[in-house]
This record gives structure tokens, C-alpha cells and sequence, in this order.
């Protein structure tokens, strides 16, 4: 169905037939519940924090188990607070705040897998890509230029990757 077809299907509804099939779509799907949820009332605070928690545990599980390490948690993070519109400043808040979390996991343990210093890379380059399409060069330069800094302190293999993505 497209937008147009679906725009003539809800004008041809009443009032009560729409509030029906909003209420329906809120009870039935998640994700209209999160967004109504959110709209509503939104607790950015808790969801940063929630998250924020939840990305320090990949590197610093609080019950002594492995660290996992995947940048997916994170992502899937961003992927839905961009669905719901939350502020874009917050968003890359938390693209920041995983490099960073990563970055003080490796100044206490050494990691050999490359994959894991091109993932970093990539959330570096898209992070540096959402905030110059966004204007908020400002608000992060000092970060920025941090992690560009740890990454050749600690050695990085790809340090120069960071030095270019944020020329």
C-alpha cells in the first residue's frame, strides 16, 4: 500500500474508526507503543541511561563474565532512538560514548582481532558524518579530538583512520 492509497483509506474512516485502529496498533505492536510512549512522555534521561548501562556492560560485564564487545548493541541503540526522534545531540552522545567505553576497556586489556579496531573506525567515521550533518561540530570537537588522541596513544593500528575522519 502506498502513502497516497493509505491517506485516502484514513480520510474515508470516522473519527471513531481511526482512534480504533490507533489504540489497536498501540496494544499490538511494540514499536507503535514505544513511539506513542515516547512521544507522549519523553524520558531521554532514562533511556540514555538505560543504554548507557547497557554498552559499558559489553565491556565491563558487571557479574565477572567475558567481555562480548559488539558495537551491534550499541548501533541497534542508535537505529531506534533515531526511529522515535530523540534529540540529535543525545544520539551522538552515545555514538561517542561507545568509542570512548571501548577505549577504556583496550588502555586495560590488549585486543589482537583487527575487526574489532575497523568497527571502532567505522562508528568513529559515521559518528563524525551525524555530527557535521547535524551542526553540532561545536558541542563534540573537545570529544572528538580525544578519541583521535587515544587512539594514537594507546597505538591503535588504524589511528591514522581517525586522524583523517575527523580532518
Amino acid at each position: 500500500m502506498s502513502k497516497k492509497d493509505l491517506k485516502e483509506y484514513i480520510h474515508h474512516l470516522t473519527k471513531e474508526q481511526l482512534q480504533d485502529q490507533i489504540i489497536d496498533l498501540y496494544t499490538r505492536f511494540k514499536d507503535v507503543k514505544e513511539f506513542y510512549d515516547f512521544a507522549f512522555n519523553p524520558k531521554e534521561n532514562k533511556l540514555m541511561e538505560e543504554c548507557k548501562f547497557k554498552i559499558s556492560k559489553e565491556y565491563f560485564p558487571v557479574n565477572g563474565r567475558k567481555a562480548k564487545m559488539r558495537r551491534s548493541v550499541a548501533q541497534s541503540y542508535i537505529r531506534h532512538f533515531k526511529r522515535l526522534g530523540v534529540d540529535s545531540s543525545l544520539i551522538a552522545d552515545i555514538m561517542l560514548y561507545n568509542i570512548e567505553v571501548a577505549q577504556t576497556y583496550t588502555t586495560e586489556q590488549f585486543i589482537k582481532q583487527e575487526s574489532f579496531y575497523k568497527s571502532m573506525l567505522k562508528s568513529f567515521q559515521e559518528a563524525v558524518k551525524y555530527i557535521r550533518d547535524n551542526s553540532l561540530d561545536n558541542e563534540f570537537k573537545a570529544r572528538l579530538n580525544k578519541i583521535v588522541d587515544e587512539s594514537i596513544d594507546q597505538n591503535w593500528m588504524n589511528s591514522k583512520g581517525f586522524m583523517m575522519a575527523y580532518k
